[in-house]
């Protein structure tokens, strides 16, 4: 590990173990993606869309940095918000870890993305909660 990162605290453990490979992470992230969606087992679930609220951190390739400022040159991030909401908005969804491992799945097939965060939650279950989700992380096999 370079000087810089040995001074610095590190808590990700996603960005521990892309650190042992490379000197850099870098990520691209999707905050509070809010949308609705027909998803649920229960008899009160069927038939309406839900709110539900998305959360992705991709683990980018190194070489995804531009040397030029051209868009060229970067990952195009429109690609997987227009593939999540394929994915949530497509059919009814039984569970949310259902479309957290599509997401991911979908997310790992870009070569350029190394690994995945990906959370689900239903904002309103409950009165008493902000949300009730699901989360997955997953590095690409090396």
């Amino acid at each position: 590990m370079n000087a810089l990162v040995a001074d610095m605290v590190i808590t990700d453990p996603v960005e521990q173990r892309l650190l042992v490979r490379e000197n850099d992470v870098r990520k691209i992230f999707f905050r509070n993606l809010l949308i609705d969606v027909r998803m649920g087992v229960h008899a009160q679930e069927q038939g309406r869309t839900q709110p539900l609220r998305i959360n992705i951190v991709l683990y980018m390739r190194v070489d995804t940095a531009p040397k030029s400022d051209s868009f060229s040159e970067v990952f195009d991030y429109d690609q997987i918000r227009t593939g999540v909401l394929n994915l949530a908005q497509a059919r009814h969804i039984n569970l949310q870890e259902t479309l957290v491992e599509e997401i991911s799945n979908y997310a790992l097939g870009f070569d350029q993305v190394l690994a995945i965060r990906v959370s689900t939650e239903k904002t309103d279950i409950y009165p008493d909660c902000d949300g009730v989700g699901y989360e997955l992380t997953r590095i690409r096999a090396d």
